[in-house]
């Protein structure tokens, strides 16, 4: 009979597993996409009425007057969602996992070009070089660039090794990170919650995406202490390791000055560039072999 303890982790197991898949099913993907159609609809119509004075106070609070806001909002819906795929990327690879977040911050950072936007009076005129229209350059640089090397981290992932780890080892290791990951969705179900309570009770809402990249900092850290059990070589501690810094240095860049955030944000994506193609060019995983006492 299996061991209490055991059958309680198979269960987790199963459980992320049953999430993932309902995820990443076609018909939820389908419905994630009306749900960000209807919603862009929705606000935008909610802030055309009030600019007419149509709404109350508190609505016409919420919603402000720029239709730019909703874009600023379909963007926020469509970080969610990435943000949940991050999750489910987790236990894929950390390679990946950091390729999602560097995703993720392009995205905010084009989603902070267009807060700058809403700053402007519609319709838009511009007839100098005001702050709002630099910070928008900025950002909107600074995510380009970021896509342009995402481009090329993904391309150098193809050519990465796997780590050599036995069938049951591979399979322990995704096991708890399995778990690091459902515990993540937890704490971003919580987070979100106290959030929106925040804003629907009228005071004043954190940052929800730098607050959640402060826990995926620790959970990276856990992830590189769980790794030295089935990978005790510096090469993956040094690996594991860059890549929780190029977590925290996004994570700096959510919450940098302007110009500074897309400075680092690139910084973030430079480095796990650099990591990777060091990793893979100097430090091929190969089996490691002592020499007998008769080689020696």
């Amino acid at each position: 009979m299996a061991n209490p303890f055991i059958r309680s982790i198979e269960a987790l197991r199963d459980l992320f597993d049953a999430l993932h898949q309902f995820w990443e099913a076609k018909s939820t993907q389908r419905a994630a996409a009306l749900i960000l159609v209807a919603a862009f609809l929705l606000v935008l119509a909610g802030v055309e009425l009030s600019r007419r004075g149509l709404l109350n106070e508190h609505l016409t609070l919420m919603l402000g007057r720029s239709h730019f806001l909703a874009v600023n909002q379909a963007f926020t819906l469509v970080l969610i969602m990435e943000v949940v795929s991050l999750i489910f990327t987790l236990p894929c690879s950390v390679s990946k996992a950091v390729g999602k977040q560097i995703e993720i911050l392009a995205l905010i950072l084009l989603r902070s070009a267009f807060k700058h936007l809403a700053q402007l009076q519609e319709p838009v005129v511009i007839t100098e070089l005001s702050e709002p229209v630099l910070r928008l350059l900025a950002d909107g640089a600074g995510a380009l660039a970021i896509f342009a090397i995402l481009g090329y981290y993904h391309h150098i992932q193809l050519s990465a090794r796997p780590a050599i780890m036995d069938g049951a080892s591979r399979y322990a290791f995704a096991t708890a990170k399995k778990l690091i990951a459902l515990v993540l969705l937890g704490c971003f179900l919580v987070m979100g919650a106290e959030n929106i309570v925040l804003g629907l009770s009228g005071q004043h809402q954190f940052d929800f995406f730098s607050a959640f990249y402060t826990v995926l900092i620790f959970s990276d850290i856990l992830i590189v202490l769980i790794a030295q059990r089935y990978l005790p070589h510096f090469r993956a501690i040094f690996r594991n390791s860059g890549f929780a810094v190029a977590t925290l240095l996004i994570r700096l860049a959510l919450t940098a000055p302007p110009y500074l955030n897309a400075a680092l944000g690139v910084t973030a994506a430079v480095f796990a560039v650099l990591l990777s193609l060091i990793y893979n060019r100097f430090w091929e995983i190969k089996r490691p072999v002592c020499p007998t006492d008769s080689e020696q």
